[in-house]
């Protein structure tokens, strides 16, 4: 039995020895919890390091007396060590897996016993990722849940599950001594809870195979989880697995016999105010969000082991996970290699039934090759998961290979050059896969805040770099860097301290680039445009290229409600729906509206479109001669040429256009975006839920906030200040006031133990006020 005791428990922000006798008191906290807040921008990395503590107290009730009692940590960064009534119970030295402790001899039966928790939460440079510098911040608290586990005195200590066919499943018992004179009964239940295998072992440990004849199997478009229970007299374990097989040759990966190429992105796991304490909810929903907002059918948990809640979501949702050891660059000395060797089994022992995963990464991130250290660390990975491939992520090139994956970050693109760089410059002479886990991210940083002409190269970039990736035949993926914007140590980043390199904001909100990701995916309709078309952000009121990320079939442009033209295909031939090039804004206009026709009306719209690329200065002698021709030949006035590139290129002075653009999918309209001036400005706040559940912890609910336009367009030049008010169960997370950047900005509003209802209202000047009413249940609270 196993439960959760994330409630009732004190923190000291700075440890005193007196806190282990109770003495010295600390403040009443709820796990997961975070040491210490931080502003958005300029944080300090120093404030969340300390040596601090957490107590609690712990029953142990007559029935329970004849058991074994552990703790399980599901992660405290970064080195605790634990006490039982003043009795030192064990320790740990990694934040990012979890750990678990017996405490049962020194429990006192029938009394409230004190847990004490001592936790160093500084970069302490004798233990991974630390020692070197980091470009993120770590911040420290016990951030992950913390469970009660009751056990018989022999019991199941773990099940290990393998498919070694799409309808087959290899399960590993290991029990508390060989072989166990007790039977197990093994079921595999499948995502209907429906029991759809059952087997009785004669003894509850070693290998059990078993054939589900009706197994479907796990892939990212289609994703299936089943759960394997054991059951031994009165003890019960259970874990999660997928029916999945994973295959490499020479250059590509094929998932159940199909080759499969990875299009994902780089995750840190922590939030703005919240630091890594995050709710399952929260966890989860960035999974979503990767998933369905994205369209992305991967995810590298860089640069460690990730929450079981967010590994939970992608064996659900269906995303592919890259997962490495802890570490960025810095190589310690032997201890610290120890160090991370435990680490590596301590993460793939712990996730390895996650279907969800496909690789492990067993070098610490873009550090120096080391043969020996890293003969252990993929060694290691491969005996406790012979199933799954191992990797481990460098920017250099011919690196030593003693993994199975060549992973690489290919920061060569600049704009304006390849994509990536060939295999065959980058990879020593062996023949293995090459993924390409990181690009682009701080070779381009982007503010939302940025001009439109920054936000469209952004998307740009990652559109380029995708295309050439898969064009490549040697390349089997492409994760680039990153999901979202995050904060980082003063080494790196912008000098507010916040790395701008993600395709979302640090609040999840969508950058122009997200819509690159999203429109790779067919599951709904996507049409985002590069440009505001506002001829304030063009030189000379001109505009230029102008780009649509979407999935449909064409662009239909309009200005002002008149028909412009049409727009198909795109340059990036590889991705499944390039960005469209709309490189023509006078379309028919001339036909329509100027009684123009045939070779006069293609003359002077190819000479008017190269104005406006080259200006009238610059006009390039061919199109000079156009226009002179058309001139004599048609007796059009120098005047009227003039009139004709005020009308339709650069139209300063003139009146103001709305150009709409409509994506055509199977000749219907499936979206449509419309971009013209607009002071009509309004507050829009999404939540991810307005249901909320308390229980031993709290529960979150993150708000994105953005001000829109009257037609749907973010306003990324309203910097306005919101003032956040909860009434209610609940509190907010973060400040009261905060400033919009981009015209985007986010909130989080926790639970604070009772049921009820809860009212978050916005307000900003000018704007109208908006209100958001979540409803809170207690769990376990009459109703």
């Amino acid at each position: 039995m196993r439960r959760r005791i994330d409630d009732k428990w004190e923190f000291l922000e700075q440890w005193d020895d007196a806190f282990l006798t109770g003495s010295v008191s600390g403040v009443p906290v709820r796990l997961p919890h975070n040491v210490q807040q931080l502003p958005l921008h300029y944080a300090d990395h120093e404030a969340y390091q300390t040596i601090c503590g957490y107590r609690r107290k712990l029953y142990v009730s007559a029935r329970e007396n004849d058991r074994r009692h552990f703790l399980v940590f599901d992660g405290a960064a970064h080195n605790a060590v634990v006490y039982c009534n003043g009795v030192e119970v064990g320790d740990h030295h990694n934040g990012y897996t979890g750990f678990r402790i017996e405490i049962t001899d020194a429990l006192r039966p029938y009394e409230y016993n004190d847990i004490v928790v001592k936790l160093d939460t500084t970069e302490n440079g004798s233990v991974p990722p630390f020692g070197g510098a980091i470009d993120y911040l770590t911040y420290g608290g016990i951030y992950r849940h913390v469970w009660h586990e009751i056990r018989p005195r022999e019991y199941l200590q773990d099940i290990y599950i393998t498919t070694p066919t799409l309808k087959t499943v290899d399960i590993a018992l290991s029990y508390t001594k060989d072989n166990p004179e007790k039977e197990a009964k093994i079921s595999i239940i499948d995502d209907n809870e429906r029991t759809v295998a059952c087997f009785l072992s004669e003894a509850a440990s070693g290998h059990i195979v078993m054939t589900v004849a009706e197994a479907k199997s796990w892939s990212p478009e289609d994703p299936h989880v089943y759960t394997c229970r054991v059951e031994s007299e009165d003890d019960v374990l259970e874990t999660t697995f997928g029916f999945k097989q994973l295959v490499l040759d020479d250059t590509r990966m094929y998932l159940n016999g199909k080759p499969y190429f990875i299009r994902g992105l780089n995750r840190h796991q922590c939030y703005p105010y919240l630091g890594y304490a995050a709710s399952d909810a929260l966890e989860a929903e960035d999974a979503r969000i990767l998933k369905e907002e994205l369209g992305v059918n991967a995810v590298r948990t860089s640069h460690y082991p990730q929450s079981h809640a967010f590994l939970d979501a992608c064996d659900r949702l269906g995303l592919l996970v890259f997962m490495e050891i802890p570490g960025w660059q810095h190589l310690g000395d032997e201890d610290w290699k120890d160090q991370a060797v435990i680490n590596t089994y301590e993460m793939v022992t712990q996730y390895r039934n996650h279907v969800s995963i496909f690789l492990w990464g067993v070098r610490i991130n873009e550090s120096l090759d080391d043969d020996e250290f890293y003969r252990r660390t993929n060694l290691l990975a491969h005996q406790l998961d012979p199933s799954r491939p191992t990797s481990g992520v460098r920017y250099l090139e011919k690196s030593h290979l003693l993994e199975d994956v060549y992973a690489f970050n290919d920061f060569s693109h600049k704009g304006d050059n390849a994509g990536v760089r060939s295999r065959k410059d980058v990879m020593p002479d062996v023949e293995r896969p090459l993924l390409i886990t990181e690009a682009n991210g701080h070779m381009f940083p982007t503010k939302a805040f940025d001009p439109w002409s920054r936000r469209q190269e952004h998307a740009l970039r990652h559109a380029r770099v995708l295309n050439d990736a898969m064009l490549d035949e040697y390349h089997m993926g492409c994760f680039q860097w990153c999901m979202f914007d995050y904060q980082t140590h003063k080494d790196f980043g912008s000098g507010d301290r916040i790395c701008y390199h993600g395709v979302l904001d640090a609040f999840r909100n969508p950058k122009l680039a997200a819509a690159l990701y999203a429109s790779q995916s067919d599951a709904k309709p996507v049409l985002e445009v590069g440009s505001s078309m506002d001829i304030g952000d063009y030189p000379g009121g001109v505009i230029g290229e102008i780009y649509a990320f979407t999935n449909a079939d064409e662009v239909r442009l309009y200005k002002n409600g008149n028909y412009v033209q049409s727009f198909r295909g795109s340059a990036y031939t590889a991705l499944p729906h390039g960005p469209v090039l709309i490189d023509d804004t006078i379309g028919c206009l001339l036909e329509q509206h100027e009684d123009m026709h045939g070779a006069q009306e293609k003359l002077v719209r190819e000479a008017l479109l190269a104005a406006g690329r080259y200006g009238l200065a610059g006009l390039p002698v061919k199109y000079k001669a156009d226009l002179a021709w058309c001139m004599t030949r048609y007796r059009m006035p120098y005047s009227k040429g003039v009139e004709l590139y005020g009308k339709y290129v650069a139209s300063w002075g003139g009146d103001s256009v709305a150009w709409r653009f409509d994506a055509i999918k199977d000749g219907e309209v499936v979206a449509s975006v419309t971009k013209a001036p607009s002071a009509k400005l309004h507050l829009e706040a999404k939540p991810n839920t307005l249901k909320m559940k308390d229980s031993d912890t709290y529960d979150i609910s993150a708000v994105r906030i953005a001000v829109k336009d009257e037609f749907g367009n973010s306003a990324p030049y309203a910097q306005l200040p919101v003032t956040l008010r909860v009434n209610g169960p609940a509190v907010l997370i973060g400040p009261e006031t905060i400033v919009l950047e981009g015209g985007m900005g986010g909130a989080y509003l926790a639970t604070a133990g009772r049921s009820g209802t809860a009212e978050l209202s916005l307000s900003s000047p000018g704007l109208e006020t908006v209100k958001l009413i979540f409803e809170i249940e207690k769990e376990g609270e009459e109703q």
